[in-house]
């Protein structure tokens, strides 16, 4: 998840003063009405600071992490994550299992349940949304609409990638047994279903308020009005440029929140976030600025990190000279001291990274080509390239604060003096975030740029896949090899099975050097001291049914 894959909006009414209002008012209303009539739960508001305002309220259609952020608390899939950890665990499926060729799984599902409007979730419900994705019509199977069904299976019932498809059907065995048939092995299939765009909706509400064929489909009644699923929160209210609110759901299954409301607001800057929490105009705020942490703490705020789940990279645009290039790419790699740009622009907790997924994932090698620190190793290589003093373009992002890359520009800069340093003239070319990724992802106008990512559930596809799984325009280059080991890899029925053959992707990955993987960063979060009970998680499966204020 590039958490926000869309453009970034720069809201003219958000900010402190924007927080500072919000926040007061709440106060105000919880003065003059008792937060906690019915006694469940400790009452009270909870507001959070994210970096942008969600994109839409329908998650089949998010692909951002602010969508996903207020999708988590009010939908629920059928597998979760176990707290603070990247696990699979069991949420609105009590179990499962898979057939011994991977193609059938059957699932168990939590009895008593119901969607926010009354309808019962069941068997049929479940086939309902499987349906609804496979038919989705193909003016929404478009990457930056259905982006996550897509990559994940591939396909759809009509369209160009038909033939592709992996889901085969859903068939039901009562009222809380079904079963999903894929045409073809996908091993990370049962983590997958924890991303909150594969969440549970409820066909009520989809047929009565979403219109998928419709020109926009981010835009319609149930995408910005009447999201309906069966979290822990309902939906109130979306006053864009302002504030999204959420009420406790008081008829949820399972462990109903503390708080009454949740209210989430967008504060573009890192460091206009910090010091909304600080000043006690919102209770809560992620992606904090590695220079803010310091300070933030000497003054009381609590700062929690989540486990390094991402991995910030530099990489290579091969369709461009001099990077087609293996000496140069490995020039490159030895004229870059990791521990020097990690201290100087990344988060306290941050991992060095020598390939392109963090350890935790399945099939990381600890026995990659590593390429350490060697400045005169570098300036030789140039030089064997006949590339000394050669100009290349540095692209880099501005205006945007990401999980694998807190601070582009202090990034940048360190890696533009070591670039100097060991013979090349560097060019820097900056963008605001949403011309950078068009650029980036969709042209081959750009040289050495940083990118990176945050994994979404814990598989290796998630990572190498989405980086190395076909030609793009990122990389720019073609390897029929490597293009065929990771389809090979994605399909084997079992993650036991799938970890040698990952294991050997890295390796070849990082003998092929596409790019430099620098660090994992550990995104921080920080909070007032009258905040209580927010589990921070590495895939920011965080729900905030245990957050309490005093």
């Amino acid at each position: 998840m590039r958490l926000n894959n869309l453009r970034s909006l720069r809201l003219p009414v958000v900010g402190l003063a924007a927080a500072a209002l919000v926040l007061t008012s709440c106060a105000e209303s919880e003065r003059d009405t008792p937060s906690d009539a019915d006694g469940e739960g400790g009452g009270g508001t909870f507001v959070f600071a994210g970096a942008d305002e969600p994109q839409v309220l329908d998650p089949a259609f998010a692909s951002d992490g602010e969508s996903f952020r207020v999708a988590r608390q009010m939908f629920e899939g059928l597998v979760g994550t176990e707290p603070g950890t990247a696990d699979p665990a069991p949420l609105l499926a009590t179990d499962w299992s898979n057939s011994e060729d991977g193609l059938s799984y059957d699932f168990t599902l939590r009895e008593d349940v119901t969607f926010h409007d009354g309808t019962d979730f069941n068997a049929e419900a479940v086939c309902a949304n499987f349906e609804r994705w496979y038919n989705l019509p193909e003016s929404a199977q478009s990457p930056d609409i259905a982006y996550y069904y897509g990559k994940l299976f591939r396909g759809f019932a009509t369209g160009p990638d038909t033939d592709a498809a992996i889901y085969d059907s859903c068939e039901t065995d009562g009222d809380y047994n079904v079963t999903i048939n894929l045409k073809e092995p996908f091993a990370g299939f049962v983590a997958a279903l924890s991303l909150p765009a594969l969440s549970m909706q409820s066909p009520t509400a989809l047929e009565e308020h979403q219109d998928d064929a419709a020109s926009n489909v981010k835009t319609t009644e149930y995408s910005t009005n009447q999201p309906t699923g069966t979290g822990p929160f309902v939906f109130d209210s979306w006053a864009k440029g302002d504030r999204l609110t959420m009420k406790r759901n008081d008829d949820y299954w399972g462990e109903k929140a503390q708080i009454d409301t949740a209210i989430v607001v967008a504060i573009p800057e890192p460091r206009a976030r910090a010091t909304a929490v600080e000043n006690g105009d919102v209770h809560g705020a992620d992606l904090i600025g590695p220079a803010d942490i310091e300070p933030l703490e000497d003054a009381g705020i609590q700062v929690m990190s989540r486990d390094p789940f991402t991995v910030l990279y530099l990489a290579f645009n091969q369709a461009r000279k001099p990077f087609d290039d293996i000496r140069v790419r490995q020039a490159i790699a030895h004229a870059i001291d990791k521990d020097a740009v990690a201290a100087a622009s990344l988060p306290e907790g941050s991992e060095i990274a020598t390939q392109f997924m963090p350890q935790s994932v399945n099939g990381w090698a600890d026995d990659v080509t590593t390429y350490d620190y060697d400045p005169d190793k570098a300036t030789q290589l140039l030089e064997d390239a006949g590339a000394t003093g050669e100009t290349i373009e540095f692209n880099y992002p501005t205006e945007v604060s990401r999980p694998y890359m807190p601070s582009p520009a202090d990034t940048f800069n360190v890696l533009r003096s070591q670039l100097e340093a060991v013979g090349f003239d560097v060019k820097p070319t900056a963008d605001t975030w949403g011309d950078y990724l068009d650029k980036i992802t969709g042209t081959d106008d750009h040289g050495i740029h940083l990118l990176g990512w945050t994994g979404d559930y814990n598989d290796s596809d998630n990572f190498v896949g989405v980086f190395f799984g076909q030609k793009q325009d990122e990389w720019g280059f073609e390897n029929k090899d490597l293009f065929g080991k990771l389809s090979e890899a994605r399909g084997v029925p079992t993650l036991e099975e799938q970890t040698p053959l990952y294991e050997e992707i890295n390796r070849d990955v990082m003998d092929f050097l596409p790019g430099v993987p620098i660090a994992h960063p550990a995104p921080s979060l920080a909070f007032g001291p009258d905040v209580d009970g927010y589990v921070p998680s590495p895939v920011q499966d965080e729900v905030w049914t245990t957050v309490t204020v005093d």
